[in-house]
């Protein structure tokens, strides 16, 4: 009884204001499906995925390119090639500035040519950051000159798509590039060209609704939601609650609209089976 009367108590340690700035910004990352705390040195080794649950964070196009080409090497295509305001949308300028400056991108796709374990080919990487990874003018331009570059150079195309849909700002010039970019993978096609497309969180609208459901071979990341419109428009349209998995690559592979769901540290190895079993030739430079 004395013993449990002058036993010390265990109190939990609360960081203090000063305590709480010293610790640097971005240091630390909570999941947002299984909420471990991960350090930043960490997740990125471990290619942005939580080691305690396998959540898939999202990656900009230059993370992209550098855990899939050779080297994170990438000969640039259309680095000069910036969106314009034809239609005079209030805002618009600022906001493409504004995204430029946060992401350091000059839009929503970074394009060019490298090689994957020896192959070479031509990618085209996606950035949700860069208003949504919307579809606009340049997004179209830059992935029809990729597509002819590809014909051209008789190589692959692979395509990391992710975004919110067409760019409002652009109105119909924006959704002329869904068939801008269609003809050209038909072309491609018709020359025996190889197009993997690849689904990463999040894929709708004009994007999910042309190029990025064309491949030859079609892969997601696992949890990936893609489709055309979102959850709450469909429920809110059919008056029915929709399964919890509904748009997830899961459920699309089970439905019959992907080929494989492929986790991040798999998709280099696999992309490098892939190219190998097609017996991929062609040059293009290291970018080195």
């Amino acid at each position: 009884m004395l013993k449990d009367l002058f036993q010390k108590r265990k109190y939990a340690t609360i960081p203090s204001e000063k305590t709480k700035r010293e610790i640097p910004e971005g240091l630390m990352n909570k999941c947002p499906k299984c909420g471990t705390i991960q350090t930043s040195k960490e997740l990125e080794k471990n290619l942005k995925v939580c080691t305690a649950c396998g959540y898939h964070y999202r990656l900009n196009a230059m993370e992209r390119i550098q855990i899939t080409l050779d080297g994170g090497q990438i000969l640039e295509y259309d680095q000069d090639m910036i969106s314009e305001d034809p239609l005079q949308f209030p805002d618009y300028i600022e906001k493409l500035e504004k995204a430029k400056n946060t992401t350091k991108l000059q839009d929503a796709i970074i394009t060019g040519e490298g090689t994957i374990g020896g192959y070479p080919v031509i990618v085209a990487a996606m950035s949700f950051d860069f208003m949504g990874g919307s579809l606009g003018s340049v997004v179209g331009e830059r992935i029809t000159r990729a597509v002819e570059a590809a014909i051209e150079k008789k190589c692959p195309i692979i395509i990391y798509s992710t975004s919110g849909g067409a760019r409002m700002q652009e109105s119909i010039l924006s959704l002329m590039q869904m068939a801008k970019t269609s003809a050209a993978l038909s072309r491609l096609s018709e020359e025996g060209g190889l197009f993997i497309s690849i689904i990463t969180d999040p894929t709708f609208g004009g994007v999910s609704a042309s190029f990025a459901m064309l491949g030859d071979i079609i892969l997601a990341e696992p949890a990936a939601p893609f489709g055309f419109t979102g959850r709450r428009v469909i429920e809110q349209t059919i008056k029915q609650k929709l399964p919890d998995n509904f748009q997830t690559s899961e459920f699309n592979l089970e439905h019959g609209q992907l080929d494989k769901v492929v986790s991040r540290k798999e998709m280099r190895p696999t992309l490098i089976k892939l190219l190998d079993m097609h017996g991929v030739k062609g040059e293009v430079a290291s970018g080195e």
